[in-house]
């Protein structure tokens, strides 16, 4: 089995690696092909990458090549985590935004449109190669905004799928929380990518007991200071948003607080150049705590999960949370928009769950973020300046003429470079 990484050369893969080593009964792969453009980066990773599979002796081989085509030639799975424009397009995103007096962020807003307008040619003209070389080939994006991505990828007919480690750390916070197996722990994760709450967490699967009431009763304060939330919002709420949700609940608290401290994209620059030095000492063969910092947390072990299934490696369809199309599983959005909730997933792809009828609250909200991701898929397909206002426009989180005009120049006067259109 060939599995070949895009963006191999990140400083994420090494999580990806320790997770294909410690899992390899789960998903056997015999070669891992590491691709990416930046060779001196992709060698330091793909050095420790050999070095973690013999220490846990793993007999696959680790190959690495900046020839995409070579790269992908024979896989049977091929995993995004690309990043257009690298750190210094994220600082950016995450600054120009403010200017207008909206948050400024790499997925969610305006910062995550411009990634969008920059990822999605890139990651179509990937897919096509891949369907070239390899058509039978499954594609497993984890490239942000991946439900924008994804819809481009299925859009286009390729056999993909979108993932997040969202909903795998929520699973593994309760559990820890619980004293339960991670594996006994089943979530009513619903919403898009970036937009999700847990509207249940199940013990035994999706028929056990719900026991959402009693973490909220009894871990509410712990939940609420991880999400950065007050505990009484959870509580009144009554179910548990991701994170993300904080740039919709706190919009304005967020601008403020951006304001006053470095963003987020310097921080992890940094991290990533102390990582990168570690993983040029040869001695090093295991990942380094430091990479708990980096995000991305538990994204191997739920990749391998998600590879499995695709390639018919595991123990035949379980639910996964994944990013695919709707197909009538939220009855007020398009069968061909793209959610992520619980899906039955085998070789023949992923199938949502049937999901109980949403709050309005919450129905209302994916509506309009569904309706914005559409826009701005067209104008990552299309271009041109008044489909990126259109976008901006429609988006929660902007909603004003003058504001999205503003954003639109700096969107694109930032971006020109990676814009074919502009």
């Amino acid at each position: 089995m060939k599995l070949t990484v895009v963006g191999g050369g990140s400083t994420y893969t090494p999580e990806l690696i320790d997770g294909f080593a410690r899992l390899r009964d789960t998903l056997p792969v015999t070669e891992l092909a590491l691709v990416d453009p930046d060779t001196e980066r992709l060698e330091l990773v793909g050095g420790l990458a050999r070095r973690i599979f013999a220490k846990q002796g793993h007999p696959g081989l680790v190959t690495t090549t900046s020839d995409l085509d070579a790269g992908v030639d024979g896989a049977d799975a091929v995993l995004l985590q690309l990043r257009v424009g690298g750190q210094a397009a994220r600082q950016r995103d995450e600054t120009w935004p403010l200017e207008c007096g909206c948050v400024g962020q790499e997925t969610t807003g305006a910062g995550g449109l411009a990634k969008a307008l920059r990822t999605v040619p890139v990651v179509l003209d990937i897919a096509e190669r891949v369907r070239r070389s390899s058509p039978r080939a499954w594609i497993i994006d984890f490239t942000n905004p991946v439900g924008i991505v994804t819809r481009a990828l299925l859009q286009a007919g390729h056999r993909a799928v979108g993932l997040c480690n969202v909903a795998i750390g929520f699973q593994r916070k309760f559990a820890k929380l619980l004293g339960a197996d991670p594996g006994a722990v089943h979530l009513d994760h619903v919403g898009l990518n970036h937009l999700t709450w847990e509207r249940g967490v199940r013990l035994g699967g999706p028929d056990g007991e719900d026991v959402l009431p009693r973490l909220l009763a009894e871990h509410g304060d712990a939940i609420a200071d991880d999400l950065r939330l007050p505990r009484a919002v959870l509580d009144r709420l009554g179910v548990v948003p991701s994170y993300y949700l904080r740039y919709f609940y706190a919009h304005d608290e967020v601008v403020r607080e951006s304001a006053t401290r470095p963003p987020r994209a310097a921080e992890v620059a940094e991290m990533e150049r102390r990582l990168l030095e570690m993983y040029a000492d040869p001695a090093l063969d295991e990942k380094p705590e430091l990479l708990a910092g980096r995000g991305g947390a538990f994204y191997s072990e739920a990749a391998v999960d998600l590879a499995a299934s695709l390639l018919g490696s595991g123990s035949g369809p379980r639910p996964q949370v994944v990013n695919t199309y709707n197909d009538g599983t939220l009855p007020f959005l398009p069968d061909d928009a793209v959610i992520e909730a619980q899906a039955a997933v085998d070789s023949s792809g992923a199938s949502p769950l049937a999901i109980p009828e949403l709050d309005p609250l919450h129905a209302g909200l994916i509506s309009h973020v569904s309706a914005y991701e559409d826009l701005a898929l067209e104008a990552a397909l299309r271009g041109g300046r008044d489909r990126v206002f259109k976008a901006l426009l429609a988006h929660p989180l902007v909603g004003q003429y003058a504001t999205a005009d503003g954003l639109t120049d700096r969107l694109i006067a930032h971006n020109r470079e990676h814009l074919a259109w502009a």
